[in-house]
């Protein structure tokens, strides 16, 4: 039987694992398919504090998983697919390919994930001109030309941040209404740094050897065309990685965990942390705030049972 059991290595996971390996909790992180999560795609991180020129985001995820292991976490590889909760309150954690997991206390800290276009080069561009965030990745593309794809509130959100910085942004959505809030749309539609170009897809890149230099899309008659940018921004939406707690944690519609007092869940003994409970900010400094703030109410949790 384990004390904690955190799923998820991202900066959520792994600063809830350094707070309880420090606590003496002697916490199983459960690394998932992507260990380090979403920044480990981010080439450099701007807005990580302490680091004045950035830091590779590799390399700080490397750096916390090295430090959440000298204070004592575990770290296993793979992915759960399951987590039931017993008669007497604890969990098992189900895993593909390995042996199940009992616990006390379990963090979910798996993320969410960007939704992405589905372009023959993505992963080769992904941070060389390719992003899913325009407050992680706006800085890069001061005074030049973007385009952002999407029709929800987080293209106008996008859109207008990064007005703010480039040149020029071009805002191309596959219809010919924006799905986002009437007062983004105005906000958006006014600002005379973004260009809409409606009913039309983005279906392909251009790239040199440094990264992209263009798109390549096409209206709904059939007919493309070649735009000249220095980066593309997919606001298409994010997908919360919580399938493996579907009918156990409460849920809003999207299947992001909901939260209340701080990191707890409906579940006394489940705490969720970051991306996968936070809509709004999606931010690695506020993922590994929530990560901390899960891993102390995890610690007076158990300090309760054991009483």
């Amino acid at each position: 039987m384990e004390k904690v059991v955190i799923i998820g290595s991202g900066p959520s996971g792994l600063t809830s694992a350094i707070y309880c390996a420090r606590a003496a909790l002697s916490p199983v992180v459960i690394c998932g398919m992507q260990p380090g999560g979403q920044l480990t795609t981010t080439s450099v991180i701007e807005n990580w504090p302490g680091f004045i020129d950035g830091i590779d985001g590799n390399k700080l995820m490397s750096d916390m998983r090295q430090q959440a292991e000298k204070v004592g976490a575990k770290m296993l590889n793979g992915s759960v697919s399951k987590v039931e909760k017993t008669n007497h309150g604890t969990f098992i954690i189900k895993r593909d390919y390995e042996e199940d997991i009992e616990t006390k206390v379990l963090i979910i800290a798996t993320g969410a994930s960007a939704i992405t276009l589905p372009l023959p080069n993505k992963d080769k561009l992904m941070g060389y001109g390719l992003s899913t965030c325009a407050v992680c990745d706006g800085f890069f593309y001061r005074n030049k030309k973007v385009a952002v794809v999407g029709g929800g509130d987080s293209a106008m959100e996008e859109a207008t941040y990064l007005s703010k910085l480039a040149n020029e942004v071009v805002l191309i959505h596959r219809n010919d209404k924006f799905r986002a809030s009437k007062a983004m749309q105005e906000r958006v539609i006014a600002n005379p740094k973004i260009k809409i170009i409606y009913n039309t897809a983005v279906i392909d890149t251009l790239a040199d050897d440094k990264g992209l230099t263009g798109i390549i899309v096409k209206d709904s008659s059939g007919k493309t065309d070649n735009i000249h940018v220095d980066g593309l921004f997919m606001a298409i939406g994010h997908h919360p990685n919580t399938d493996f707690v579907k009918g156990l944690v409460e849920m809003d519609e999207k299947g992001y965990l909901l939260t209340h007092n701080g990191t707890h869940t409906n579940i006394p003994g489940i705490f969720a942390a970051g991306d996968v409970e936070d809509k709004l900010y999606r931010q690695a400094i506020t993922a590994a705030g929530r990560g901390c703030q899960a891993a102390l109410q995890a610690e007076k949790y158990i300090e309760g049972m054991e009483h």
